[in-house]
């Protein structure tokens, strides 16, 4: 559906800490006066957070997620039945970082009046910039120990074509908003929302405290996992291709290289002489393995693992989970998932 029915409207929240302009940020508004009893109602942006938000919120939450299983969240049109879901809300989680670009034109057409938890607030954004002069000296996009890809800024031009204000847009025009790619992050992501989900209703607020610990005593105990595991990878198996540029805080945070196809953004491909750059990149590098990812079309991996000889790894998730029922229907098992994939793919 179009979102003509919308006006223009610019999502603030998209600097952590934000406030979305009709919306409070989480920690100052209550719920409103005339919620109905029962279970809190959230709203959710994408799959992530509404699997977080469930995890910590149990049965004291009802959760509706806007963007689901296997969907993309950078191409997402909100629907009639959203800007319903919305209205009737009391909080809304929200990644920021100019994630949800579609987000603040949904908020003013719902009306909503409830509180809204920036879950990225606190995490240290990655930037776009030094990757970027770094990639094009490279001829590939590529930084080691992170990632850099040939449209870095271009899923965040779409942004500033919506008329943004504010301080934060130079910051937002190079930020890498795929934080919860990190477990670390991931922790900052469940205490925000943990703490939010205290404010919003305190009758509850000391299940939401225990069980916001024991989920981030889950997410420490598979950091350390997972970087054991790449710790035992020699220098040169880290290195990887996959579809779009999601995967920086991961390469960050866990000493891998990857080379992107499309940018931060999965609505933009790479030119025909940027694809000959990469497979000519893979092939003079060895790269070892070619990544499919969920949310993209898998023609561009697939032909650069034919082109270039490198092994076509499995399907990674990046912006959404699962269906229910599979591996990665959940956060830590998404994580659980990708480590499984890139092991089968990149040990000697």
């Amino acid at each position: 559906m179009s979102l003509a029915w919308c006006a223009a409207f610019a999502y603030a929240a998209d600097a952590p800490g934000v406030a979305t302009p009709g919306v409070a940020t989480s920690g100052v508004a209550t719920p409103p006066a005339n919620a109905a009893s029962g279970p809190l109602r959230v709203v959710a942006s994408f799959s992530i957070l509404g699997d977080m938000t469930r995890q910590i919120g149990g049965e004291d939450v009802q959760v509706d997620t806007l963007v689901g299983p296997d969907g993309d969240a950078h191409e997402y049109e909100p629907t009639p039945a959203d800007a319903r879901a919305l209205s009737a809300a009391q909080l809304l989680v929200v990644n920021g970082l100019n994630f949800e670009t579609w987000l603040g034109r949904l908020v003013k057409s719902a009306n909503f009046k409830g509180a809204t938890v920036v879950a990225s607030q606190g995490v240290q954004p990655r930037d776009f910039g030094a990757d970027d002069v770094a990639g094009q000296a490279a001829e590939a996009g590529v930084q080691g120990g992170g990632s850099a890809g040939r449209g870095a800024r271009e899923g965040h031009d779409a942004h500033d074509a919506h008329g943004a204000h504010g301080a934060h847009d130079v910051h937002d025009a190079h930020t890498d908003p795929h934080a919860w790619q990190s477990l670390a992050n991931g922790a900052i992501y469940a205490r925000n929302i943990g703490a939010a989900l205290a404010k919003a209703d305190p009758a509850h607020a000391d299940a939401y405290r225990q069980r916001t610990d024991a989920y981030v005593a889950r997410i420490e105990a598979l950091d350390k996992q997972v970087k054991q595991a790449f710790a035992a990878l020699p220098p040169e198996r880290r290195r990887v291709v996959t579809s779009h540029d999601a995967f920086g805080y991961f390469g960050q945070a866990y000493g891998v290289t990857f080379i992107s196809t499309m940018g931060i953004s999965t609505d933009a491909e790479p030119s025909a002489a940027d694809l000959a750059r990469i497979i000519d990149q893979v092939k003079r590098e060895k790269v070892p393995a070619v990544f499919l990812e969920n949310v993209s079309n898998p023609r561009l991996g697939q032909r650069i693992a034919h082109e270039s000889g490198a092994k076509l790894g499995g399907t990674l998730y990046s912006d959404a989970l699962a269906r229910p029922g599979l591996p990665a229907a959940t956060y830590l098992g998404m994580f659980q998932w990708n480590l499984s994939q890139f092991m089968a793919a990149l040990k000697p």
